[in-house]
């Protein structure tokens, strides 16, 4: 693998029973890009953030991350790309049990031997990387909102400085606002740190305001372009996804702000 690419994907084929979900499927991640995955319902979009990180086997095909074979791989090879990188799932995934600080320091605790006040300190560091007030750090998951929750397990999702972050449906539940401060910040954090980020999303305003390019999940493989290109697409789906309500109001913003879409990246 080159050190311009993240992930890559060959040759996928992903199987359950007699239903095939992707068939022959490429896919290049870049490094520090930030890539939506779109597609209908059934396509496979979660399904194939899971084959990625390794908790699904597809059923043929070749998927490489940061330079590990997923599947030729030794327990030391998994440990070393764990670390490497952050997950967040819809509902954040936090144990309702611990505090916040106690949620992001879980990662840490399992692979460095550190000390307790340094643990409180880097936990204190990724809470603040990720929008919350100091005094989030001794809430329980319980006392917080959605929209709070959501950056706790963004800041778990940071606390071993991956290199690449995965985001499932990441302003699902969130009101515009919120979704558009979440944005916001996972745009900052991508930039700041040199983040490679894997987004999942049905949200259209997401994919405008901060995926550099767009994996669309169509006829069982990945249609890949910028927005702009992937909205001059023929295809049916696309043409239908992005000239609905929400997507044509996108696009238009889109124009509104840049003057045109051409040579959108």
């Amino acid at each position: 693998m080159d050190d311009v690419t993240a992930i890559k994907i060959r040759g996928l084929r992903t199987q359950f029973g007699q239903q095939v979900v992707h068939d022959d499927l490429d896919l290049d991640i870049r490094r520090g890009e930030i890539l939506g995955i779109v597609g209908g319902s059934g396509t496979g979009k979660s399904v194939l953030l899971r084959q990625m990180l390794g908790l699904m086997k597809p059923a043929a095909g070749q998927i490489e991350v940061l330079g590990y074979d997923l599947a030729r791989m030794g327990r030391a090879a998994w440990t070393s790309l764990r670390a490497r990188q952050g997950v967040l799932f819809q509902d954040g995934a936090l144990f309702s049990s611990l505090t916040v600080a106690q949620n992001v320091q879980a990662p840490m605790r399992e692979r460095r031997t550190i000390s307790q006040t340094l643990l409180r300190e880097l936990a204190a560091l990724k809470i603040a990387l990720a929008g919350l007030p100091s005094n989030a750090c001794d809430k329980y998951p319980s006392e917080l909102s959605g929209g709070m929750r959501k950056r706790a397990g963004l800041a778990r999702a940071l606390a071993l400085d991956p290199d690449i972050l995965f985001l499932d449906e990441p302003t699902a539940g969130l009101d515009p606002i919120g979704a558009a401060a979440f944005d916001r910040l996972i745009s900052g954090l991508s930039q700041s740190l040199g983040l490679t980020v894997v987004m999942v999303t049905h949200d259209i305003d997401s994919l405008t305001a901060i995926a550099d390019r767009i994996a669309a999940l169509v006829d069982k493989r990945a249609m890949v372009g910028t927005l702009s290109q992937l909205h001059a697409s023929d295809d049916p789906w696309l043409k239908s996804y992005f000239s609905g309500p929400r997507g044509r109001a996108a696009i238009g913003g889109m124009r509104d702000n840049a003057g045109n879409t051409d040579g959108l990246h």
